[in-house]
């Protein structure tokens, strides 16, 4: 699968975000190491800090049917009723979860510029000082 063809998986996650607070739609597509694609949205709470992002509902949906080995991940958002073409990085919250179950040299995260290309970076690069499972070693 072409990281264009991921992002179009996560803007067909994006449709079923619950956003009814910030009205700022979320997709992801995260990808296993094995080609099997798990999607997830963001999903607001009246409370916020009970609000989960659409990469770690794609993480924890991964994660719960047993997957431990991740290759990439797209993401992509906007508001509701604009394309979803904006770039929208993961939160520190996201990249943490990231940390915890992806190689950081290998781990690969898609996004769309919002000018028509694509941005590919390794969670390394995202998170350059990161913590994670290693380090409790």
């Amino acid at each position: 699968m072409t990281n264009r063809e991921l992002i179009n998986e996560a803007k067909k996650a994006r449709e079923k975000a619950y956003v009814p607070y910030s009205n700022f739609m979320v997709g992801a597509a995260l990808v296993t190491k094995d080609g099997k694609i798990y999607h997830g949205c963001n999903i607001e709470n009246a409370a916020y800090t009970p609000t989960n992002c659409a990469e770690r509902t794609a993480f924890f949906r991964a994660v719960y049917e047993g997957e431990r080995d991740f290759s990439k991940i797209a993401v992509v958002g906007a508001p509701k009723g604009m394309e979803a073409d904006l770039l929208t990085a993961p939160c520190g919250v996201c990249r943490q979860v990231m940390m915890e179950f992806c190689d950081p040299e290998t781990f690969m995260i898609i996004m769309p510029d919002g000018k028509g290309g694509i941005i590919e970076m390794l969670l390394k690069d995202l998170v350059p000082f990161g913590f994670g499972p290693d380090n409790l070693k």
